[in-house]
């Protein structure tokens, strides 16, 4: 059966303001079910968590259903949630380089967001650890395995990795990164935030030991979600309120949830899994916008074999900013940075400004493609 997109778009009531929305990857539109949940959950009665009373009752069964709704959808053991991505990988950075001595290491990537590099290299200072830096190619925009194996060594503590970088779209092999890793002893430390929207998970699959992604990313609330095996868990002491439970995952959640965002998680997660064909979808209109792009001789950087409906992008004698301005002011969203992947940035040569990217994602039909491809003709 076919991507019914028209009948996705009906859920979304952001697109009626008429703007095409490429700005995904900085966050997408939220559907009606996802705000139900949240004004729903907000408007009822509710409560600290507990057993006693109706309100108690429902905190609790609200984040037991988010809990078991995102295990299922990451296919990965204990989850633990968040104020935001960068949030718990700092958290977690900070709990882990606690083992840490001097002379240690750990592996960061030039191709990742800087939420899965500054924490893991400010951690590694302060334990007088070595931080080793894995390359990309800056023509193919790959990330090769061996780029990262070859740093590896008995004294590798931590490999950070992204599965898709939010600004080229390259998607890594994780996995024989991991099993090398893991080969060492090492742990693997998996951003999943611009992989999780476009591609069916699993984290057991990938041999990821964290795995980190954002529900607002994947037509959800603003949260982060950290998934790992609790018996890997349970062996990490954190930074907590003495009164609070060492019970795992909550020993790592630092204060009351927010309990109308794991609602909408919930609904955003059951949302996502009835895209059927989103895949094929968002691959369709990747070729649509890129063969479009290369016929108006744009220069693109995303080229890596495997990688998400992400196109980075600069128009020869025009500032990104400027692209990005005159694109908005034509009601195309296709903002330009460096997306807080700046070391990803600088090696590719563009600098703090970065370039112009396009994400393609559930609501974005062929109309869309051809009015940032119409948009983008009238610049040159």
């Amino acid at each position: 059966m076919a991507y019914d997109v028209a009948a996705v778009r009906a859920h979304f009531p952001a697109l009626r303001e008429g703007a095409a929305h490429f700005d995904g990857p900085g966050g997408a539109q939220v559907p009606d079910v996802v705000g139900d949940a949240v004004r729903e959950t907000l408007t009822s009665a509710i409560a600290n968590r507990g057993s006693v009373t109706a309100a108690e009752r429902r905190a609790e069964e609200i984040v037991a259903t988010a809990r078991r709704t995102m295990s299922e959808f990451l296919n990965a053991g204990s989850i633990v949630f968040g104020r935001s991505m960068t949030q718990l990988t700092y958290d977690f950075a900070r709990t882990l380089s606690k083992n840490w001595r001097p002379g240690d290491e750990i592996i960061v990537t030039r191709i990742d967001h800087d939420a899965n590099i500054r924490p893991w290299v400010q951690a590694a200072e302060a334990a007088r650890a070595t931080v080793r830096w894995a390359p990309f190619d800056r023509t193919t925009g790959e990330l090769p395995v061996e780029s990262v194996t070859k740093l590896l060594s008995d004294r590798t503590r931590v490999v950070a990795i992204t599965a898709a970088s939010n600004l080229l779209g390259t998607r890594p092999d994780v996995a024989e990164i991991a099993r090398a890793a893991h080969e060492m002893a090492a742990f693997v430390y998996v951003d999943g935030v611009h992989y999780t929207p476009h591609v069916p998970v699993d984290v057991e699959a990938m041999d990821a030991d964290f795995f980190v992604c954002s529900p607002y990313k994947f037509l959800g609330p603003h949260l982060g979600v950290l998934a790992a095996a609790p018996e890997l868990l349970e062996t990490l002491r954190p930074d907590k309120l003495l009164p609070s439970t060492n019970a795992v995952p909550e020993r790592f959640e630092l204060g009351t949830l927010p309990y109308e965002l794991l609602a909408g998680t919930t609904a955003a997660v059951e949302f996502m899994r009835g895209l059927d064909g989103l895949e094929e979808h968002e691959l369709r209109l990747r070729h649509q916008l890129e063969s479009g792009l290369q016929e108006l001789g744009v220069r693109i950087y995303s080229k890596a074999s495997s990688r998400t409906p992400t196109v980075l992008f600069s128009v020869d004698g025009l500032d990104p900013a400027e692209v990005y301005r005159r694109l908005g002011a034509e009601g195309v969203n296709a903002p330009a940075g460096h997306f807080y992947a700046i070391e990803c940035s600088r090696w590719l040569g563009l600098g703090d400004k970065g370039a112009v990217r396009a994400g393609i994602g559930p609501y974005t039909d062929e109309s869309d493609v051809d009015r940032l491809l119409k948009a983008v003709a009238r610049l040159r």
